[in-house]
């Protein structure tokens, strides 16, 4: 090797970033022995997974826990729930993310207690809560309050763990689920860029903390992205991310020390992008993706957390999540990627395509604070209108060929796959008593308690809350009073209200009508006027908790585009509500979405809610993650139809739809 070529390489070989597995499912107990296996693997930090009840702010014993508890992550109800999750785990030793949003101050409570009590020093804890509740409002799902209640509670944890907690970070901007919803990259790193500054004013503003501590604050706000498989794009995408927090963090809030601009972010690689469809190809996707977060130096991810291989079709098993974190090691140790200094410092293509994004994103930025920040734009369904545009233009290109997905809409003959051979078997099962379990054990907590103090620490939480006075006092106060999320939640709830936020519709543009949307459109009319109505009127419902809505979202606007009425009242919806509402809309068909794997609760309480209403002849669709054998049982419970990720054909699933709606009606072809 010249003198030239040695020269290039780094006096020292990086250091690997922090390399993670999403995890948390069932009990406590169960995720605490996975998080142990996957220790002993090499993993080096944990990211932890909540259910939905613990998202939103339930208990497992709530209706609308029904269905949900530990099936996309772990149940947290109490401090007995945190002390079994991290049993035998030196927290004081570990760094930890929860992906925890409306109550994230309430379990970083939680975890700061179970730290006390193991003798770990609070100026020691390291870890993240993702804390971002703007992406929820337009993505995810899981917010609770109204916004400016919820940027009160982020500002809180920020003052808080800046003076007791300095080496957590207290927010995570979470750029992850806008991908997923359908930005651009420049509507991602826009959005995300125009979140951070109302997390920092919010902060700046509520006056607990000093001017000059700010870029203490800044340096302690972390993001968290997602890396499509366009890898080349997303790598020019952090790029131009890190160009863009220097210039807000140095000319909006005056930091000076360049460490304190640095851009912080963890990533995980798209989940939604993962295909049911020859799912043996995500393999490659998730591998390429993680490139897009990793080849740039100057750009890299500082932790990393990989989907696995089967997330299309179900809860991974602790073998498809070692396989994930396997990946990343043999990036890290066995190849010569953290040998050289940045790779693309000097490239004219780079650069050009890093102008291009973040050129974009100001102007992105410029436009949400000319309507009065991040909060306006929500309220004003602006952002949620624009991610439902680009997913609608995404979806199109998926349609016609534009965008080429291997297996799905393009080279889609295929051997049969041993990896999914054992059929249910392919993905971990969650056991169906693990629910009443869970709601038998926070009713015994309950009647355990000391109700005096319990009820004490709630009456102060509720006149805090009316007031001004920082919250992680009263909050910390009833964790160890033994209060439960539910109750902290309910509390905060009685105080700031509820929000739901607008649903976007509205953005979805008008899809150019093709041939087949042409014969659809006739066909809707047509079957409306022979049941001598003006429009078949379709419901969509999202029963239960799960909050991904993107789907349901596009079946709407295509609906619409194909000649429905369509009836969308947003997610988080009982099952009696979905039946109230199709009942009093007089639809023609109900179409359910469920894409937390409780589709064998939810469904079926909606089809005998139908019945005792009067109305079994009602036809109901379903769409979600939804393994082969429960849709058999879904059809057999009544269900006319199963949709699935591989049936990407929006206007084909309309056709269908329209046909259910003929066949309940004893109407013939």
């Amino acid at each position: 090797m010249d003198e030239k070529a040695e020269s290039s390489r780094l006096p020292e070989r990086d250091r690997p970033w922090v390399m993670r597995t999403y995890a948390g499912h069932s009990s406590a107990a169960a995720t605490n022995a996975l998080f142990r296996r996957n220790l002993a693997k090499g993993q080096t930090g944990l990211s932890v997974a909540f259910d939905l009840p613990t998202q939103t702010g339930y208990d497992p014993d709530h209706e609308l826990a029904t269905g949900e508890v530990g099936r996309v992550g772990v149940p947290v109800s109490h401090i007995g729930d945190m002390r079994a999750l991290f049993e035998g785990i030196p927290v004081g030793q570990m760094n930890t993310s929860m992906t925890i949003n409306a109550p994230a101050m309430w379990l970083l409570g939680l975890y700061e207690t179970v730290g006390e009590e193991q003798g770990a020093e609070k100026a020691r804890l390291a870890g993240t809560t993702q804390n971002d509740i703007i992406k929820e409002y337009l993505s995810r799902g899981t917010y609770i309050f109204p916004p400016a209640a919820s940027l009160r509670l982020t500002a809180d944890v920020v003052a808080h763990t800046l003076t007791h907690m300095p080496k957590w970070n207290p927010v995570n901007i979470c750029s992850y689920h806008l991908q997923e919803a359908g930005a651009t990259p420049v509507q991602e790193v826009g959005f995300a860029l125009a979140t951070a500054v109302a997390v920092l004013d919010a902060v700046r503003d509520s006056g607990q903390v000093p001017a000059e501590r700010m870029g203490d604050v800044v340096a302690r706000i972390s993001f968290f992205v997602n890396a499509g498989v366009r890898f080349v794009e997303e790598m020019a995408k952090m790029r131009a991310f890190n160009r863009l927090w220097e210039e807000i963090t140095r000319d909006r809030y005056g930091v000076t020390d360049p460490k304190q601009r640095r851009l912080r972010y963890g990533v995980q690689v798209n989940s939604l992008g993962l295909t049911e469809a020859q799912p043996e190809n995500n393999i490659q996707r998730i591998v390429l993706e993680m490139l897009g977060v990793t080849l740039s130096r100057n750009a890299r991810a500082r932790a990393v957390q990989l989907p696995a291989w089967n997330e299309a079709l179900g809860l991974p098993r602790p073998w498809d999540q070692q396989w994930s974190l396997r990946m990343q090691q043999v990036l890290a140790f066995e190849s010569d990627l953290l040998e050289y200094p940045d790779l693309f410092d000097g490239s004219y293509v780079v650069e050009a395509l890093v102008d291009e994004i973040a050129d974009g994103a100001r102007r992105e930025l410029d436009k949400i604070q000319e309507l009065g920040g991040v909060v306006a734009a929500v309220e004003t369904g602006y952002l949620k209108s624009a991610l439902v545009a680009s997913l609608t233009e995404r979806r199109r290109r998926l349609e016609d060929g534009s965008d080429v997905v291997v297996g799905v809409n393009r080279f889609t003959e295929t051997e049969p796959s041993p990896l999914t051979a054992a059929g249910a078997g392919a993905v971990e099962q969650v056991d169906p008593a693990v629910e009443q379990a869970a709601a038998d054990a926070v009713r015994a907590w309950r009647a355990g308690r000391d109700q005096a103090a319990v009820d004490a620490a709630l009456e102060k939480l509720r006149a805090d809350a009316a007031g001004t006075t920082n919250l992680m006092a009263a909050t910390l106060a009833c964790v160890k009073a033994g209060v439960t999320t539910g109750e902290w939640a309910g509390a905060l709830r009685e105080v700031f209200g509820e929000y739901r936020p607008p649903t976007g519709l509205a953005g979805g543009a008008g899809l150019v009508a093709d041939e087949t949307l042409v014969q659809v459109r006739e066909r809707v009319a047509a079957t409306a006027r022979e049941l001598g109505s003006g429009r078949l009127r379709l419901l969509v419902g999202k029963p239960g908790l799960d909050g991904h809505s993107n789907g349901a979202e596009q079946i709407a606007v295509r609906a619409r585009d194909a000649g429905f009425e369509v009836i969308y009242q947003g997610i988080r919806l009982t099952p009696a509500e979905i039946v109230a509402a199709a009942v009093e809309e007089d639809v023609d068909l109900v179409g359910l979405s469920v894409l937390s794997g409780s589709h064998l609760a939810a469904v079926p309480a909606v089809l005998d809610g139908l019945r005792a209403a009067g109305r079994a002849d009602l036809p109901v669709v379903v769409g979600g993650i939804i393994p082969a054998d429960d849709a058999a049982q879904l059809r057999a419970a009544g269900v006319a139809q199963v949709f699935t990720p591989k049936d990407f054909g929006l206007t084909e699933i309309m056709g269908q739809m329209v046909t259910v709606i003929r066949r309940a009606n004893d109407l013939t072809d």
